[in-house]
């Protein structure tokens, strides 16, 4: 007589036996947390820490270092408390770096135009320069947008007011975000790279145009790239411009006209 086996054939659990549970997916993100019961408070005069200290602390060190060396062991470091200290306030690095990002993002609160209210251009021109300049002060913010949601209320906020801008320019409705994607993404992708040549230049201890002139010069040696590139006086004067500096701002400007001037004539098409 043959013995039954102790497992049905198809590999599923016997009758009775306990189901493992699925993990569960990790959160996408600390602003979709669900209410969790608040941790036993700890004395803010003992240690003198709260999430928002510790956010603003993030901010300074990830400025001053970079996010390559960021760590919750360095920030306690910084701050003269223990790593573990730290997980009182947040559960996680990627919970703190997500806090940080929105942080900077407040700074756009302001950025806008006075006065101008219903001139579109000139509030879509003076918000896209508002996100550049942060993107440029906090090279790291670039790399944690791209990472995490980046739905944070600071970052919502300046989304929204963006989205009510394009909403002014007499698009159809089904139109509109296509033209956020192209402001935002031109935006995303200038304030990056300005950023990481304005860090790669103080690395290089040197000033932008310092930079520019060793980096072109090195370019014109090398014989497949020397004649894609025009000497670094001449491509100054072209682009408008004595300094990197001022031949940047007007190739944003350039830009962002143009996009103006797209938006304009698909809302004269759709007329």
């Amino acid at each position: 007589m043959e013995r039954e086996p102790s497992r049905p054939a198809t590999g599923e659990p016997a009758a009775g036996a306990a189901v493992p549970e699925e993990p569960l997916p990790p959160r996408p993100s600390i602003w979709l947390a669900a209410e969790e019961p608040a941790k036993p408070a700890r004395s803010a005069a003992r240690n003198g820490l709260d999430r928002e200290r510790i956010t603003e602390a993030s901010v300074r060190l990830l400025d001053a270092e970079g996010l390559a060396k960021f760590s919750m062991r360095r920030l306690a470091g910084e701050m003269g408390v223990t790593a573990m200290s730290l997980y009182w306030y947040v559960d996680t690095k990627d919970d703190l770096l997500e806090l940080a990002l929105d942080a900077v993002f407040d700074e756009l609160a302001g950025a806008g135009t006075d006065g101008e209210a219903d001139d579109w251009r000139a509030e879509l021109r003076a918000l896209s320069a508002g996100y550049r300049a942060l993107l440029v002060r906090h090279p790291w913010a670039s790399a944690l947008a791209g990472t995490y949601l980046n739905i944070g209320p600071h970052s919502m906020a300046f989304a929204r007011r963006l989205r009510q801008v394009l909403a002014r320019t007499g698009l159809g409705p089904e139109r509109q975000q296509g033209a956020m994607e192209a402001v935002s993404q031109f935006v995303y992708g200038f304030g990056t790279a300005e950023g990481h040549y304005v860090e790669r230049s103080r690395e290089a201890g040197m000033t932008q145009d310092a930079y520019f002139r060793h980096a072109m010069g090195s370019i014109r040696r090398h014989p497949d790239l020397e004649g894609d590139f025009t000497e670094p006086g001449r491509l100054r004067a072209e682009r408008g411009g004595h300094t990197v500096e001022e031949m940047r701002e007007r190739d944003f400007a350039t830009a962002l006209d143009l996009l103006v001037a797209g938006i304009e004539a698909m809302v004269a098409r759709e007329e």
